[in-house]
């Protein structure tokens, strides 16, 4: 996997560590911890770690729902979408992320919001 940026955030174990640090935060939001209520959270850390790996050239394929379907029951608004976005990028940068991976990886998670927001 050299070259991808999956190798050059350092593969596995920084990705976990992103993952758990996004949730962290996400969990800890009061205005967005009710739409995780009563949800597998391992399988959802695990689903994001497959979508982190999968647009950062990882060996991992996104194997989750479709993110439209996923997502549909859950009646997201612009503002919490655009507030876990944002956590995404912090977790990204706490763990050492550089600037031009977080770049590219939020880039993808942008092509989500409209998905996301069932548009």
């Amino acid at each position: 996997m050299s070259g991808t940026i999956y190798h050059e955030i350092g593969g596995r174990e920084a990705v976990e560590n992103v993952v758990d640090d996004f949730y962290d935060r996400v969990l800890s939001d009061e205005q967005l911890a009710e739409y995780f209520e009563g949800m597998d959270m391992r399988e959802l850390r695990a689903h994001q770690a497959q979508f982190i790996s999968s647009v950062a050239g990882g060996p991992t394929d996104y194997s989750g729902a479709d993110m439209r379907e996923a997502h549909a029951h859950l009646d997201i608004d612009e503002e919490d979408f655009d507030t876990v976005a944002t956590y995404l990028e912090r977790a990204l940068r706490t763990n050492g992320v550089g600037t031009e991976n977080v770049e590219a990886i939020m880039a993808a998670v942008a092509d989500l919001k409209e998905p996301i927001l069932d548009r």
